[in-house]
């Protein structure tokens, strides 16, 4: 057996001990359990995992398992260009969009930071001209408006952080499209002025079906207005396929590439990020790489008892594969970082929902869980009640801001107590006994008081972690969405997925495409599904 699958080994007889652990028991053997078990970055950043059922033991073998999979030194080899996307044959090198790698790191023949910042040059340079009114839409007048065209990491990683940012807001307004559903642009377009938007059209092969389909469609409600020789002004390409671009109508100019090495998921940081450019400013959004960077620098250098991402990985394995738990909850108590968890679910179920390992065999246990979750206090009146009183134990992130931007103070503090009341609870619970003494306090009959009692019993011992920060700025997102890149990266490492392709999105693409004749033609075809029947009579009605 391998030093790897010892262990494992060692961690599921671990999971023996906790048979009577509880969090209530544990915070008060352990006064100093926070101070344990935190770790804190930069002064602005705490990760607190007390309320999780580990010990010191449950610390040392998680670190050995992550030393033994070899997470640093994947780390590193990512770092250098080496091809980790081993199924696409390509570097995995987003972490260089912030500049966290070597000056003279070359890629495919290229200087890679070099390239980076030629093209975040001519980036900032457009966000610079349309912000400040010296690139006109094709009256001579500024744009007032953006409008993204993308899909997956094209619409999920800017849509988010420039929801996220709106605080910091002080360029044009921006919307994002994504669907094909024809519903979804055509809401969109209600209420804009075609004569003051510009487009965006985010799609690396710019041969993406759904963006495409929108694209055309809002090239055609752009060229309503302003006539088809004009159109293009109003438009911008995000894509490395001149051709296709130039095509399109979408001059050389307009377009901005990124590289293979750039996944979709993880491409916020390249040009597609240019909405969020045009709405805080160039400025911001070197603050908001700065924040990336130096999440990088700390998940490369500091020791596992501080290094966040490590803790959250760590935790996170101890959870889907030692206690079987199948899914992850993440709650940022902040409405602004409400599209996180969306954000999340592709970066970490894209990522490592994956059962073939790197060389081609099966996977040998659970990977990637299913995440999901919503804004506090919203998600309290929705789904909280399963997670205190359910049968299943769901271990869940909390996330909230120690100030807000923009807020009303009296309001943010109601925040602040709501997100640590339902921590409290999910760790400490209330037992049967205390329920039924407040019932009785409360003047209650005692055989009443015994009916209701073990309804509002709560078992507490449920984990969670709490990021607290000072405040969620530009710099401060970019800590944390690298924070959870990390974290996703280093799972991937242990479980020997590669994390990085995604071709279980690719098949549906294709089954999609090979359908759409014979929906379109209305006729039975011989090896068509069966509801297709229905379809076409509701189609006819």
């Amino acid at each position: 057996m391998s030093t790897l699958e010892t262990l494992w080994t060692d961690l599921l007889r671990h999971r023996t001990e906790f048979e009577t652990f509880h969090l209530r028991d544990a915070f008060a053997a352990d006064p100093q359990r926070f101070t344990r078990y935190s770790a804190e970055l930069d002064g602005c950043l705490t990760l607190d995992y007390s309320r999780n059922r580990i010990t010191d033991r449950t610390l040392t073998l998680l670190e050995l398992l992550l030393d033994q999979a070899g997470v640093r030194e994947a780390y590193h080899r990512m770092s250098a260009g080496e091809k980790l996307n081993g199924t696409e044959d390509r570097s995995v090198l987003h972490i260089a969009l912030r500049g966290s790698v070597a000056s003279d790191l070359v890629v495919d023949g290229e200087t890679v930071l070099e390239a980076v910042g030629a093209v975040k040059d001519r980036l900032y340079a457009f966000a610079h001209g349309v912000r400040d009114g010296q690139i006109t839409a094709s009256d001579g007048q500024p744009f007032t408006t953006i409008l993204n065209l993308g899909i997956g990491g094209s619409d999920l990683g800017p849509r988010m952080v420039t929801h996220t940012l709106r605080a910091f807001h002080d360029g044009p307004e921006v919307h994002f499209v994504s669907n094909v559903d024809g519903a979804h642009i055509r809401d969109c377009l209600e209420t804009l002025d075609p004569q003051r938007t510009l487009v965006l059209v985010a799609s690396k092969s710019f041969t993406t079906q759904e963006t495409m389909v929108n694209a055309r469609a809002a090239r055609a409600w752009i060229a309503s207005a302003v006539g088809e020789e004009k159109a293009g002004e109003h438009f911008v390409a995000l894509s490395s396929n001149l051709e296709a671009v130039e095509a399109f109508g979408i001059a050389p100019d307009r377009m901005f590439g990124f590289w293979d090495w750039v996944g979709g998921r993880y491409s916020v940081w390249s040009a597609i990020g240019l909405p969020v450019m045009l709405a805080i400013g160039p400025e911001r959004f070197e603050d908001f790489l700065a924040g990336a960077r130096g999440m990088d620098q700390h998940f490369a250098t500091a020791p596992f008892r501080s290094n966040l991402p490590m803790l959250l990985a760590a935790l996170g394995l101890w959870y889907r594969n030692i206690w079987a738990c199948s899914s992850v909850a993440v709650m940022p108590y902040d409405q602004r970082f409400e599209e996180f968890p969306s954000f999340l679910q592709q970066l970490d179920m894209e990522s490592n929902g994956k059962s073939t390992r790197i060389d081609g065999s099966g996977v040998l246990r659970a990977s990637g869980p299913i995440i999901w979750g919503a804004a506090g206090t919203n998600g309290q009146h929705a789904f909280f009640q399963n997670l205190h009183q359910g049968t299943d134990m769901v271990p869940c992130d909390f996330l909230i801001s120690a100030r807000p931007s923009k807020a009303d103070a009296y309001q943010h503090e109601l925040l602040l107590a709501s997100c640590f009341a339902q921590i409290e609870v999910l760790a400490f619970g209330r037992t049967q006994d205390v329920a039924l003494a407040q019932l009785l306090e409360q003047g209650m009959a005692q055989d009443e008081a015994e009916r209701l009692a073990p309804h509002k019993a709560f078992s507490g011992n449920r984990p969670t972690n709490l990021l607290l920060y000072e405040q969620l700025t530009p710099k401060m997102l970019g800590r944390i969405i690298a924070l959870y890149e990390h974290k996703v990266f280093t799972q991937g490492i242990v479980w020997g997925v590669n994390s990085f392709d995604q071709w279980g999105v690719e098949l549906g693409k294709e089954l999609a495409g090979q359908l759409l004749p014979s929906i379109q033609a209305g006729a039975r075809q011989a090896d068509e599904p069966a509801i297709f029947h229905r379809l076409k009579a509701y189609r006819e009605n």
